[in-house]
């Protein structure tokens, strides 16, 4: 398989957004300085919605990132939804959590993992749930509702209702 060395990446632009670009956007909506966001016209975001200092909304040419009112994005976190992305209401998300809704498949052996097709898979992190500080979500999973996922865990398989995870990769700990 042939593969081009030299090809020209592109910018994704500035990350500078204005409210008006947005495909919703709800009442009381916080913005911390430094906060960048990547196609608004695929974002909604409901009402009294905090997102931290430097945080980045990685929307996508297509699928949508959706987050659910009362929910709480800590300083620094990556959130990407070219897979599409849900995030239900009173969702906590500590600072510096990765949502990652793609990945490149790999498979060929005979050339880089880079230039391998992605495979792009939705995220769905339901109401009530709390993701810990560092915690990396992949693509794929699905978190219900009222779980709880540990500080610096590696999320990879879904995550039942009520459930405690944490580790790398996360592991059940016990229920709520």
């Amino acid at each position: 398989m042939k593969f081009d060395l030299h090809r020209h990446n592109k910018s994704h632009g500035t990350g500078e957004f204005k409210l008006e670009n947005f495909k919703h956007l709800g009442q009381d909506v916080i913005f911390e300085k430094g906060v960048l966001v990547f196609h608004p016209e695929n974002i909604e975001i409901g009402n009294n919605v905090y997102i931290g200092h430097g945080t980045i909304l990685k929307g996508y040419y297509k699928n949508l990132m959706v987050i659910g009112d009362y929910t709480w994005i800590g300083q620094q976190c990556f959130l990407h939804s070219a897979g599409g992305l849900r995030i239900g209401k009173a969702v906590g998300i500590g600072p510096k959590v990765i949502i990652i809704t793609s990945q490149h498949e790999g498979r060929e052996l005979d050339i880089p993992v880079y230039f391998t097709p992605l495979k792009f898979e939705m995220v769905e992190i339901d109401d009530g749930c709390d993701i810990g500080a560092g915690a990396i979500i992949l693509p794929g999973v699905k978190i219900g509702k009222g779980a709880i996922i540990g500080a610096g865990a590696v999320v990879t398989q879904e995550v039942p209702s009520y459930e405690v995870w944490a580790g790398v990769p996360a592991r059940k700990i016990k229920t709520r």
